[in-house]
């Protein structure tokens, strides 16, 4: 099993880079330093999307355990044995309500949200739990 980001994020994130460098050019007025900053946003904007196009699936499971995307570009596979819990972290703050796949594995914790995964994390720690129940 495998989850991956949904291909409207690296596309959204594409989206946003354009439309930095035409704000930019509607209201730099030749001012060099608005066009760094504006350069320096879409280049970020790009580089995020390209991680996400290039790598995009952020976790994935099977009978040995999971692997898990860190950092930019690095997997780290966490056998069965070392997970500790597999949930939910539902938080609410300003009104808005949020909920990430939490996978604790000791003293290293790894977050997922929807966006990453591209499923609730509800289904997913249905699915890991079940993978998790037939494989011990």
């Amino acid at each position: 099993m495998q989850w991956r980001v949904k291909p409207v994020l690296p596309v959204s994130k594409l989206i946003g880079a354009v439309a930095v460098l035409a704000l930019v050019a509607v209201f730099a007025e030749g001012d060099p330093v608005r066009w760094v900053l504006g350069g320096a946003v879409a280049a970020g904007l790009v580089a995020w999307a390209l991680r996400d196009l290039l790598l995009p699936v952020r976790l994935s499971a099977d009978a040995d355990g999971v692997t898990v995307l860190t950092g930019l570009a690095r997997r780290r596979h966490l056998p069965w044995s070392q997970i500790e819990r597999v949930r939910v972290e539902r938080t609410i703050r300003r009104g808005l309500r949020n909920e990430l796949l939490e996978i604790d594995a000791g003293e290293s914790i790894y977050q997922f949200g929807p966006h990453d995964l591209g499923a609730q994390p509800d289904d997913v720690v249905v699915q890991l739990s079940e993978l998790r129940r037939t494989t011990a």
